[in-house]
């Protein structure tokens, strides 16, 4: 490979994990807003994490 190949595939690798953020899991889509809905697994794992890291 030459080297521009190897500087372009590292230059375009994906800095940030995606698999858990909030719009990853979703559920479905509200009617008319498109917002995403996540599933109810996915809300409780999430209050879960908030009440055992609050201050």
């Amino acid at each position: 490979m030459k080297k521009s190949n190897v500087r372009w595939l590292l230059k375009n690798r994906p800095i940030e994990n995606h698999y858990t953020a909030a719009w990853a899991g979703i559920y479905r889509l509200k009617k008319g807003s498109k917002v995403p809905i996540p599933d109810d697994t996915d809300v409780i794992d999430a209050k879960e994490w908030v009440d055992d890291n609050h201050k």
